[in-house]
């Protein structure tokens, strides 16, 4: 069985679970990886076995890498996506797919032009939590879509983030960081989104880190931390969706509840694989949990990189795909626009809902 070489740029916190799950997945084979801080790259590769550490350069414009996955800063997303592009390269990408609509829709016109493909976290949609829910709603168990209700609430990441900062600068806030979970997930569940409306707050215009290393530095806020909004969905259903990262001691909110005319569904924390589903049909007087059907219930972050290189293999559609991240991407702006305008923002884009996956089904 043919494998996709792949190589990774950004050896952060985040490229361990790539590194570690890679290797367990049919079509890929983890080749190199390249840090702006190289020091950085070679103890990862040292740790997980990877042959070659280069240069981000030298990796972009390596012959046998065929995929780059990009685990760079939002900021850079976009740059470091156009470059592997333009050098031949199929693309899967760290969530958002980049901090503008115009880098996005750039990045989906370049992989069109030069034919190849482009990816995007999250892929938490495709573990067995809320693929689960899916087969639900196919089945029909809960009947006709009505809406939904989502909630995003905690304190802030100067709390337990080394770096920050970032957080609440432009492509940050809850919306950018923890919106794409949320939203990925309803996509999938409920469809593409038809209009929504978003009302915003900066609640503190400075806030103090309280991690190390940076524990008392002062940061100034320059983007809401506090999200309201309602979404319309092609499909009909209505939801609601909360982010923020103003409330403290948590939330006793479910992460995302499913509402039609037959029952209501409780979906686990979309930033995970696996989680407790819970359904209530319309003649029962409580919530019963349901065994997840699917196989992918641990941390497997990557799988939307291994579907996209079975993609690559067999020239199969794809679920994780630029279309639907730049869906997403839009949303999250439109929130903001709609709460700048006062207005209900109109969806420009859409995209396919993603099949699900068969049961059973290894990637």
């Amino acid at each position: 069985m043919r494998k996709v070489k792949v190589g990774i740029i950004g050896c952060g916190t985040i490229s361990a679970i790539y590194m570690k799950n890679i290797p367990t997945f049919t079509h890929l084979e983890l080749v190199a990886c390249a840090d702006i801080n190289k020091e950085r790259a070679r103890a990862q590769a040292e740790k997980f076995q990877i042959p070659e550490v280069l240069t981000v350069e030298e990796l972009l414009e390596s012959p046998t890498v065929e995929l780059v996955i990009n685990l760079t800063i939002p900021k850079v997303h976009a740059e470091i996506a156009l470059k592997a592009l333009r050098n031949g390269k199929h693309v899967y990408g760290e969530k958002p797919l980049a901090v503008t609509l115009d880098e996005g829709k750039e990045i989906l016109a370049v992989a069109k032009e030069k034919g190849y493909l482009i990816g995007s976290a999250p892929d938490t949609f495709l573990g067995a939590g809320v693929q689960t829910v899916i087969q639900l709603i196919e089945e029909g168990v809960i009947g006709q879509l009505i809406g939904a209700s989502a909630f995003m609430i905690g304190r802030g990441p100067e709390h337990w983030h080394p770096e920050p900062a970032f957080f609440y600068k432009e492509g940050g806030g809850p919306m950018f960081d923890m919106g794409p979970y949320y939203l990925t997930a309803l996509v999938a569940m409920l469809g593409p989104i038809r209009r929504l409306s978003g009302t915003t707050r900066i609640s503190y215009a400075e806030r103090q880190i309280l991690s190390a290393p940076h524990a008392g530095a002062a940061m100034t806020v320059e983007t809401p931390t506090h999200i309201a909004g309602t979404l319309d969905f092609a499909s009909g259903a209505v939801a609601t969706l909360t982010t923020s990262f103003d409330a403290f001691g948590g939330s006793t909110l479910p992460p995302i509840e499913i509402y039609g005319s037959e029952g209501t569904i409780v979906v686990p924390d979309p930033n995970t694989f696996g989680g407790v589903v819970k359904l209530r049909r319309r003649d029962e007087e409580a919530f019963t949990e349901i065994p997840l059907i699917h196989t992918y219930d641990e941390n497997s972050r990557g799988i939307g990189v291994a579907d996209m290189a079975r993609a690559i293999v067999t020239s199969k559609p794809y679920r994780a795909n630029g279309e639907l991240a730049y869906h997403v991407l839009e949303a999250m702006h439109g929130f903001h626009k709609s709460s700048d305008t006062g207005m209900f923002y109109q969806m420009q884009s859409t995209c396919e809902k993603p099949r699900p996956i068969p049961v059973g089904h290894q990637f």
